[in-house]
């Protein structure tokens, strides 16, 4: 068992700092999670859960403006009710980040699906500003009205997904919060829409091009497609 002095295992759970870089380790690691600590946890999972879907959220602040900020633990998890997961942590101070504070309070999020040329203004987003600064001011970002929500989405991306908070847990003793939120609108670009084989409307995968969240600073964008038709 390697231990978390052990130079091969020092290489996984510390990596966030030398993402990109060294060649091939020749030692399988067979890592005791519970002897880390939570940051070397996260490095570890961050860089194995891979790739991971990056919900870019936007919420009210409560006095003006919206925050925006990005999240990789983040799924859908329920088709009825439709409901999304996301798990939002705490400030490097040991606060909520605005976002979980938001909808805690105020119940309604967007979600955005961001495509690859979106990367770096996604990773600028993700900067600790102080509580009521809008990162959409500050990324100079248009917002539109988002029919049947109470939020605007942003105009740039071509997926948003307008959500209610369905259940709020927090979670371990680092409080991290849990957050269902429940999908009532849709909203995909019309140049997303294709037709399968059957005629059937489907969203077209390479068009929407999202990023997916690796290790480190990190992220993956669309290869290629596999196509496999499921078993009946």
């Amino acid at each position: 068992m390697l231990r978390p002095s052990d130079g091969a295992c020092r290489l996984l759970v510390d990596a966030c700092c030398h993402a990109g870089q060294g060649g091939a380790c020749e030692i399988a690691m067979n890592i005791d999670l519970s002897e880390l600590t939570a940051n070397q946890v996260y490095g570890a999972m961050v860089q194995t859960v891979l790739p991971r879907p990056v919900a870019w959220v936007l919420t009210k602040n409560a006095k003006a403006g919206f925050n925006l900020a990005p999240f990789s633990y983040f799924n859908a998890v329920c088709s009825e009710p439709p409901l999304i997961m996301l798990s939002i942590g705490r400030k490097p101070d040991g606060s909520d980040k605005d976002t979980r504070v938001n909808i805690r309070e105020r119940k309604a999020f967007v979600i955005h699906i961001a495509h690859r040329e979106l990367a770096e203004a996604v990773t600028a987003s993700a900067a600790t500003l102080p509580a009521g600064e809008s990162e959409v001011e500050e990324l100079g970002l248009q917002t539109v009205a988002f029919e049947g929500s109470p939020l605007p989405r942003l105009a740039v991306c071509r997926v948003a997904f307008a959500c209610e908070l369905y259940e709020y847990r927090e979670l371990g003793p680092r409080a991290q919060a849990l957050i269902l939120g429940r999908v009532d609108r849709l909203f995909v670009d019309d140049a997303l829409v294709t037709r399968d084989a059957k005629g059937r409307p489907v969203v077209a995968a390479k068009q929407m091009d999202p990023i997916g969240r690796l290790g480190g600073s990190q992220y993956v964008t669309f290869g290629q497609v596999l196509d496999i038709p499921r078993p009946p």
